[in-house]
This record gives C-alpha cells, sequence and structure tokens, in this order.
C-alpha cells in the first residue's frame, strides 16, 4: 500500500519500499513449509504443500485478471491500494485464527491433537541452527542446486511469457494478459493432481525417495520437453498449450523439491527451505537478467535452451544425491 505514496516520493524511496516488501515475502515460504511439517502426516504431505502451493499460483491469476480493470477504471494506484487492503485483511485474519501448532490451537478436538502428534516427525523447537551440519549433507546441497535449476526456467517463462508471446505470437496487449494466466490456472490444477498422486504412492508402500524423484523428475522433463518443442512451432495455438503443458508439469515440483525440505529434516524445514529459496530467488534475478541478454544477441531458441540445460542437469543431479529419508533428528 505504499508503493504508489513511494513512487511520488522518488525512485530512492521506491526501491527501499520494495526491497522491504521483498523481505517481508521471503520469509513466508520457509514459515510454511515448517508449519506443515508440524500439522500433516507424511501421507498427506504432498497434497497439503500443492494445495497451499495453488493458492499462490490462483493468487497471480487474480492479479492477471483485476489489475488492467483497475488501472483502466481508478489509474494504476489502485492496484496497490486493493490487494494490501486485502492483505491486511488476511494479516489480522491469521492472527486470530492460526496456531503455531496443534498443540497451540483450541480449535481442534484433543482425539485429532492426538493423531497429529502421532504421525508428526517434529520435536521440539530448535534453540540453534547447525548451519555446519546442515550444508555438509549432500541431499541439501541437491535442493540448492535442483532449486535453482527449477527456478531459472519458471520464472524467465512467467516474467518473459508476455513479452514471447507479443514479440513472436503477435498478441495484442489484451491477448497477451488472457493467454498469460492459462499457464497459471494449469500450475494450480496440476499441483493438486500431483499432490494425490504422490500421496497415493507413499500410501501404497512406494518409498519416499523413489516418490520425490518420480515426481520432480516430471517437473524438470516436461517443461524441458515442450520447451524444446517451441522452435518446431508455427501455430499461436499450439504454443500457448505448450507452455500451458510446460508450465503444468513444472508444479509437479510441488510433490518433488518443494515437499523435500520436511522428508530430510522436519524440524528445520523452514531453514532448508530458506537455503534453497535463496538458490532459487537467485536463479530468478539471474535468469530474468540473462532472458534480456541473450535476446539482445540471439533469439527466443537461445532462452529456450538455456532454460532446458538447467532442467536436464537438474534431473541428474536430483536422481543422483537427492533421498526421501529422514537425515536430521
Amino acid at each position: 500500500m505504499a508503493t504508489p505514496i513511494a513512487a511520488k516520493l522518488g525512485l530512492p524511496v521506491l526501491l527501499i519500499v520494495r526491497a522491504c516488501m521483498g523481505i517481508g515475502e521471503g520469509v513466508a515460504m520457509p514459515a510454511m513449509n515448517n508449519l506443515l511439517s508440524k500439522w500433516v502426516p507424511l501421507n498427506e504431505r504432498s497434497r497439503s504443500l500443492a494445495l497451499v502451493y495453488s493458492g499462490m499460483y490462483l493468487g497471480s491469476v487474480t492479479g492477471l485478471a483485476f489489475s488492467p480493470s483497475l488501472i483502466h477504471k481508478f489509474s494504476w494506484p489502485s492496484v496497490f491500494w486493493s490487494f494490501g487492503f486485502l492483505g491486511s485483511f488476511w494479516y489480522f485474519a491469521w492472527q486470530h485464527l492460526a496456531s503455531s501448532s496443534p498443540l497451540e490451537d483450541p480449535g481442534i478436538s484433543t482425539e485429532e491433537k492426538t493423531l497429529i502428534a502421532k504421525s508428526s516427525l517434529n520435536k521440539e523447537p530448535i534453540d540453534e541452527i547447525p548451519w555446519k551440519l546442515l550444508l555438509s549433507k549432500v541431499p541439501v546441497w541437491a535442493l540448492i542446486v535442483c532449486h535453482f535449476c527449477h527456478n531459472y526456467g519458471t520464472f524467465i517463462l512467467l516474467t518473459w511469457m508476455p513479452t514471447y508471446y507479443c514479440q513472436v505470437l503477435k498478441f495484442n496487449l489484451t491477448e497477451s494478459g488472457l493467454f498469460s494466466v492459462l499457464p497459471w490456472l494449469s500450475m494450480a490444477a496440476a499441483a493438486n493432481f500431483g499432490g494425490w498422486i504422490a500421496d497415493t504412492l507413499v500410501s501404497n508402500g512406494v518409498s519416499v525417495t523413489n516418490v520425490r524423484k518420480l515426481m520432480q523428475s516430471l517437473g524438470f522433463l516436461g517443461p524441458a520437453f515442450f520447451l524444446t518443442q517451441l522452435s518446431h512451432i508455427n501455430s499461436p495455438f499450439e504454443a500457448v498449450l505448450c507452455m500451458i503443458c510446460s508450465q503444468g508439469f513444472d508444479a509437479f515440483s510441488q510433490s518433488g523439491l518443494y515437499s523435500n525440505h520436511q522428508d530430510i529434516g522436519p524440524r528445520y524445514a523452514g531453514v532448508l527451505l530458506g537455503l534453497s529459496n535463496t538458490a532459487g530467488v537467485l536463479a530468478g534475478v539471474i535468469g530474468t537478467a540473462a532472458t534480456g541478454y541473450i535476446l539482445q544477441h540471439g533469439t527466443w531458441d537461445d532462452v529456450f535452451k538455456v532454460a532446458v540445460g538447467l532442467y536436464l542437469g537438474g534431473t541428474v543431479v536430483w536422481n543422483l544425491f537427492a533421498t526421501g529419508e529422514r537425515i536430521f533428528d
């Protein structure tokens, strides 16, 4: 909500405000992972994480759908005021309704608390983070590397997709905005479908390691395949379909690497996600800048080749070094 005011005060103030916003948002995903590790049993972990992340995808759909109308009717600051108000409303609701653990929630029965406690792998809160121990484990580095590989492709697709639609597919601004929504919808649907598949496999006795490797391989190889098809396609409809399928398969990662932090270290799930997500955010920064540079000196095919290369590299690293077994007490 402070962004429109900061914009009037000048670029330095605007940059500071946006940086503060990023700092605030940066703790959301680690906190979410930490909460889920306390609340959700192993055989429901993928579905719960996918459901939470699908809310993020649908939020992007909502923003893309309503922002143009708000700007047209009330000017651009209305977008920040509207979503800022919704965020403030959510904050007060969260403070009133949410609890850090089942034991602290007065709204659930003793029977349910006992059930969650029996199935939860989490223990008492940690007093000190064992950074040296965490960074000494190969599966942790597999998470970090693969989070980078995953987010590089995801960020460039979602950030540069409207530009691709306009430059290559020759869509106008309205069409570009409309078709940019579709991959987010496919991600929301595919994430929940993938979560159901993963939890079903775990419930039927398939090892967590094999499930995580399968789901993340789909999350890497699916986008890689559909991106390679874009250079052979001339139809705008087929190109959009490839984008939708690419991002749909990408969402299977919610049942792969994004669920793995809770597998290998439930007590440190938030810390582990913070570590890997740092690499993921850097991938977004590097990927966005690199794409601009590549387009100045090359083509969209070159952009997609870099993403495909990272997807394939991530697949190899994940299948060689990742595990679904708990390695931290």
